[in-house]
């Protein structure tokens, strides 16, 4: 297989693992394969501009990328989600009548390939994880008081949380299981007990065969937020979750088996859940080393010009997340790549885009507005000062 295949193939399982997991409402996973299927496609248009289809593949790509802009903003998919609608159509998988998933459906069990490396800055949050289950698994034998099993991080949108959770999951070769929150409210009622428990005792079930295991909850809100209006079957699947929480710090039971909770509103969650997390860890915005080490990475595969000043991008970009300059960079690239077209010039197969100058990321730069506001900043700051366990 070619090169130009092996990217193609990727794009293509990238961008339906993608889509899958977005029917799902598993959003941020969906945005991380929709970012892996726009790299795939832009190193296809930067290492053979002479493509018949490259038009194309900058087309997806743009695509790929206003998906993820929706996702980060919350925005409802075009699609209704009704209890009729077959959440894994083209997958070919079947849902129960009325919308109900299975088990199996409604979790992603996958190998995570993240390394520290591609953790950028977060340096504190790091070193709490890694205190809290890298450690421990290394050489249990030095914590006779037992280790967190529960660990909240909690922050803005875009900061890397779910990067954070695949990193350690890597670290450690553990078995990762995600599991979208406002999936299992919406979908698990009726079973939800059982699924509680079976998605437990799997878990528990690797561990025992000394093989860790992490859950990952995405959108903890939606599960364990206060609610003013419940019904019993919400509450069912509430308390079940407390009682397999409590079940893996059992003593005597030194499995390592961890729940990793990731939520962008900590203020919503409720109390009961809240001291179960053992370890409480703000992920913050990048600060001016954090944010140029960034822009470093996401431009390291870039043609630019001698005019770019890494440095001046992160001055400049204070207050954006690490989505935020991940989509700054894309979109200078994806504006590059289809100007690059609209001249004709790719019909030449000698033909290469120009550079990327300093001007192209001020103008994308101007064009983008941080997506964390200061009010957002301030209710983190209070939350993490009343609440914080490193």
């Amino acid at each position: 297989m070619s090169a130009s295949q092996e990217l193609e193939k990727n794009a293509t399982n990238y961008a339906l693992e993608a889509v899958r997991l977005d029917k799902h409402g598993s959003k941020g996973m969906a945005i991380t394969m929709y970012q892996k299927a726009i790299e795939s496609l832009l190193q296809l248009t930067q290492l053979y501009p002479e493509y018949g289809l490259n038009k194309v593949y900058i087309q997806r790509a743009i695509a790929y990328q206003e998906r993820i802009k929706a996702l980060q903003g919350a925005i409802m998919p075009t699609e209704p989600r009704t209890a009729e609608t077959n959440y894994a159509e083209g997958d070919g998988r079947t849902t129960t009548q009325g919308g109900k998933s299975s088990y199996e459906e409604l979790i992603i069990m996958e190998k995570p390939s993240v390394k520290w490396e591609e953790v950028v800055g977060l340096d504190p949050a790091k070193k709490a994880v890694k205190e809290a289950i890298v450690y421990p698994v290394q050489r249990p034998d030095l914590f006779p008081l037992g280790w967190p099993r529960g660990i909240l991080l909690f922050g803005p949108p875009g900061c890397g949380k779910t990067l954070l959770a695949a990193a350690v999951a890597t670290e450690i070769d553990a078995t990762f299981v995600s599991i979208d929150a406002a999936s299992i409210m919406s979908k698990w009622l009726g079973e939800a007990e059982q699924n509680v428990a079976k998605l437990f005792g799997s878990i528990r079930k690797s561990a025992q065969e000394g093989k860790p295991s992490i859950v990952f909850i995405d959108e903890l809100e939606s599960l364990m937020g206060k609610h003013s209006n419940e019904v019993g079957g919400e509450i069912r699947v509430r308390n079940q979750f407390l009682k397999e929480m409590d079940g893996i710090v059992d003593k005597g039971k030194n499995l390592h088996v961890y729940v990793i909770g990731a939520t962008n509103k900590p203020w919503d969650l409720d109390w009961a859940f809240i001291r179960r997390f053992q370890k409480r860890i703000l992920v913050p915005l990048p600060d001016h080393h954090t944010r140029l080490m960034m822009f470093k990475l996401y431009t390291s595969t870039l043609q630019l010009a001698t005019d770019v000043d890494l440095h001046e991008l992160a001055r400049i970009s204070e207050g954006f997340s690490g989505s935020d300059i991940r989509d700054v960079c894309q979109s200078a690239q994806l504006k590059l790549i289809g100007e690059f077209f609209e001249t004709g010039q790719a019909n030449n197969k000698q033909a290469k885009p120009r550079l990327l100058t300093m001007d192209d990321f001020r103008q994308t730069l101007e064009e983008r507005k941080p997506s964390v506001s200061l009010d957002m900043l301030s209710l983190y700051s209070r939350w993490f000062e009343a609440f914080k366990a490193l």
